[in-house]
């Protein structure tokens, strides 16, 4: 095999609209793992469907040595299907089991093929990445999504394949699922491109390519290194358009200076032909040369003005860096002894059976804590944040309030009207607020201009971000409980940075249903909670 897994060369994609996604891009994919990283709708799904085969380029190719693996960020599954189904071995399973039964037909042999060993492979995938328990004839319905996500790499890895393609392979999965999924992946010999936003995934990368306007540029090291390499480039690009500004400047200056000059020399010009009594041909000739020699100064500056424009641009380009919210939230302040909440023996129920464990969850806030709950996929999380919120009442047990305004962000979004612009969802939310006042606390959260008018529906994933939060953390009265959801899943790293900034400016108390330590250390988190067997405990950080 060559040195190269994947080869792409001069790969073009567009829309049925003749919306252009890449142009003429080229690269090479060596062996080892590569976390492929860049903005949301940049492009990355879409590159890794053209590499699987799943769309076709409208120009140039790709080539792929060897065997092909493709996690999809949404895995396709019916809930009726079966385990040994989604990892594709029921029919070679189905095969063995008739020849064990004495069924000597040609086409059982021929299904098997060198697969005499498929049931214990399946198994021991399963049991890599934390699914021991789970009967290859069980069905999908029962399982959660991390569990589900789970068995779609097992299905790829059970391909033994070259070529592992993943797309977001840690959404939905609990800190055990991620951790289980890391050991995979640090053993992994073959090519690995991931795509993810997940930080500590990407630190276990061997190098990252960063997808920009559909270029990608290189980056060696971890996803830690990149980061380091590209702020240093981005510190560079910003001084190199400091200096750009300040060429631009001075050639504009030196336009208007010529032309003052060339003004000033035509004026005195025309005062001495007249005073020196030439003739009219003659003064009219001279005229027109000095205008000549006058429009030609001219052209040079403006052409010197056009050139330090172009390095501006040029430049402006290359520090090209995702804002950062800056914003401040005094209304949301919380004194420290101020119970928010508090749950006495809280128990909910699901299909007839208690969620919690024993006497159900005890439970208080007080003050502008900042919780962490976490733990297992499927232990109760949502629904205890549905309890503390108040959109559930448990069945037993007493959950009491404080007064004030209870915020809930779910990873789904859906808190804003589709239909409206932005600025028409911050009315809403905050009527009493004069529009002017609207509009700048819109541009802090990076909605400028035309922006503000933009109907909902049709935000990108970060900008329907920015759109919930101004109205979240806005709204009258402002909300002294913030319940967060999986608040990072789908969401790309300049997102995520967005989001913690602006939980950081909140001064409530909130909780936040996580697994991403990163995230969760970003804002600054004081109590770790975890729930668990459907018992709730303290927890120190993890390390």
């Amino acid at each position: 095999m060559s040195d190269s897994y994947v080869v792409s060369s001069a790969l073009s994609f567009s829309w049925p609209d003749d919306t252009p996604v890449f142009e003429d891009l080229s690269f090479s994919l060596p062996g080892g793992r590569t976390g492929l990283v860049a903005a949301n709708g940049a492009g990355k799904s879409t590159l890794l469907k053209l590499l699987a085969g799943e769309l076709r380029p409208t120009g140039g190719s790709v080539t792929v040595e060897g065997v092909l693996g493709y996690l999809p960020q949404h895995l396709p599954f019916a809930r009726h299907q079966r385990v040994a189904q989604l990892l594709g071995v029921d029919h070679v399973i189905a095969a063995l089991h008739a020849i064990e039964a004495g069924d000597t037909a040609e086409e059982h042999f021929t299904t098997v093929g060198d697969d005499w060993d498929v049931e214990e492979r399946a198994r021991v995938a399963l049991d890599r990445l934390g699914l021991a328990e789970v009967a290859l004839d069980r069905r999908l319905g029962t399982l959660s999504g991390g569990q589900v996500v789970s068995l779609g790499l097992a299905a790829e890895l059970l391909k033994r394949p070259d070529v592992l393609l993943l797309d977001e392979p840690t959404n939905n999965l609990d800190r055990e699922a991620r951790a289980r999924l890391l050991a995979v992946l640090r053993s992994w010999t073959g090519c690995l491109l991931v795509v993810s936003h997940d930080r500590a995934l990407l630190d276990e990368m061997d190098r990252i390519a960063a997808l920009d306007h559909g270029e990608i540029r290189w980056y060696g090291g971890s996803f830690t290194a990149y980061e380091q390499a590209a702020g240093a480039e981005r510190e560079v690009a910003e001084r190199q358009v400091r200096q750009a500004e300040q060429d631009v400047k001075r050639q504009k200056r030196e336009l208007q200076q010529a032309r003052e000059r060339a003004a000033r020399r035509a004026s005195t010009a025309a005062r001495n032909l007249a005073d020196a009594g030439l003739p009219r041909i003659v003064a009219g000739n001279l005229k027109r040369d000095a205008q000549v020699s006058a429009g030609r100064a001219s052209d040079v500056h403006a052409a010197r003005v056009s050139d330090a424009q172009a390095r501006l641009d040029q430049a402006s380009g290359a520090a090209r860096r995702d804002d950062h919210l800056v914003i401040e939230l005094p209304d949301t302040t919380l004194p420290a002894g101020r119970t928010v909440f508090h749950g006495q023996g809280v128990q909910a129920a699901y299909a007839g059976r208690p969620v919690f464990a024993g006497d159900g969850v005890d439970l208080a806030i007080r003050g502008p804590e900042r919780i962490a709950l976490t733990g297992p996929n499927g232990a109760g999380k949502s629904t205890l944040l549905r309890l503390i919120g108040g959109d559930q009442e448990p069945v037993a047990g007493v959950a009491v309030r404080a007064g004030g305004r209870v915020a809930y962000l779910s990873q789904r979004l859906d808190l804003l009207d589709p239909a409206g612009t932005v600025a028409e969802n911050l009315a809403g939310f905050a009527p009493s607020r004069t529009e002017v006042d609207r509009m700048n606390l819109l541009a802090r959260f990076l909605f400028r201009g035309a922006r503000v008018h933009l109907p909902v529906g049709v935000l990108s994933g970060g900008e329907l971000l920015r759109a919930t939060l101004a109205c979240l953390l806005f709204a009258e009265p402002a909300p002294h409980l913030l319940l967060l959801d999986e608040p990072t899943n789908n969401l790309d790293l300049v997102s995520v940075a967005q989001l913690e900034s602006a939980l950081l400016a909140y001064r409530g108390a909130l909780v936040v249903v996580s697994h991403d330590d990163r995230f969760l250390a970003g804002i600054a988190v004081t109590r770790w909670l975890r729930l668990a067997d459907g018992q709730l405990t303290e927890a120190g950080a993890p390390q």
